[in-house]
């Protein structure tokens, strides 16, 4: 497994010989090991040339953007080299036909709601508050039993949205400092939870394009969510399994730790910026996090919170290829 690089100077990234080097407009540069390097992340503002991507896409390097915000902005996504005409075909064929369709997108929005109710469980009555967290994770139960009889998209997706609900009301409770989060705000996020949210749901939706891009999938058929022009929308729906376990456990874990603090954000804006060095504490942890590793029931062998979305994609090219039926990551501890 490659390394990840991410970088915030401003300068030029650029092509010498078979590496690739950042130069910063005081001279200083440095080498990003090309043959190991998976994933570039840009924070700062970069100068490239069409030498350098052709060298990425050679090499199967993803780029992602971040804009001077820390908003993301999009990825340079290289020539797939894993492709299969007969997966494409079925990938298709599982978006056009509503039953198929909706099978999948069932088990991706179950095994997330599930996900999101073993967060409500692990925190409940902990964290030195005593909370009790039942009430919420009953209603999520009766909601996702719901979940199973949807008939389409829209009905499952305003359920999905319902239990999200339950779940926000209730990060007051699991997060110890004072922040007054009652709701998500996306456009423009409108605290330090908000911010953390959608920052961190963008580093989760880059891991998961990588790891698509590492299998045959194509990323721009979903099943939840509509394909559209503009995005790989398959990894939204991926991610949704995710989040629960790598992005909102470590946002719990950073703001109790006192990790993240308002001095992590520029408070002048509402706190809907977060400084270099906010964002650069949430990247450590975020690859400290990809890192982890858990023994896994089924393969019974040790396997990275990384590897598990890799191994999301291939249990969904098996579900269809017709080989085995789907049954999506559930946390179990």
């Amino acid at each position: 497994m490659g390394e990840t690089f991410y970088i915030f100077n401003n300068g030029r990234l650029k092509r010498k010989d078979n590496n690739i080097i950042v130069t910063t407009p005081d001279g200083r540069s440095k080498n990003l090991k090309s043959e190991v390097t998976d994933e570039i992340y840009i924070f700062g503002e970069l100068d490239m040339n069409t030498k350098l991507l052709n060298f990425t896409s050679q090499q199967n390097i993803i780029i992602h953007l971040f804009n001077y915000y820390g908003f993301y902005s999009g990825s340079f996504y290289p020539r797939e080299t894993k492709i299969s005409g007969y997966l494409l075909v079925n990938q298709v064929k599982h978006y056009e036909n509503l039953d198929l369709r909706i099978e999948l997108a069932k088990e991706f929005l179950l095994s997330a709601s599930h996900n999101i109710y073993r967060n409500l469980r692990y925190y409940n009555g902990r964290n030195g508050k005593n909370v009790d967290l039942e009430k919420s994770m009953k209603e999520i139960q009766s909601l996702r039993n719901k979940m199973k009889d949807a008939e389409d998209i829209n009905q499952l997706m305003g359920i999905e949205g319902n239990i999200r609900k339950i779940y926000y009301s209730r990060w007051n409770d699991i997060v110890n400092q004072d922040i007054n989060f009652n709701k998500r705000v996306k456009r423009p996020p409108d605290n330090m939870i908000n911010s953390l949210i959608s920052f961190i749901n963008s580093l989760v939706y880059t891991t998961v394009l990588s790891e698509i891009y590492k299998t045959q999938l194509n990323p721009t058929i979903s099943y939840i969510h509509q394909p559209g022009t503009k995005r790989f929308s398959l990894c939204l729906d991926i991610a949704e399994i995710f989040k629960p376990l790598i992005g909102e456990r470590m946002i719990f874990s950073l703001l109790n730790k006192n990790q993240i603090t308002e001095d992590d954000f520029e408070i002048n804006s509402n706190y809907l910026y977060l400084k270099e060095t906010g964002k650069k504490k949430i990247l450590m942890e975020y690859d400290k996090r990809l890192m982890r590793t858990i023994k896994h029931k089924d393969l019974n062998r040790t396997v990275s919170y990384r590897h598990l979305i890799r191994l999301e994609c291939y249990k969904i090219i098996k579900h269809i290829s017709e080989e085995k039926r789907y049954e999506g990551f559930k946390i179990w501890w």
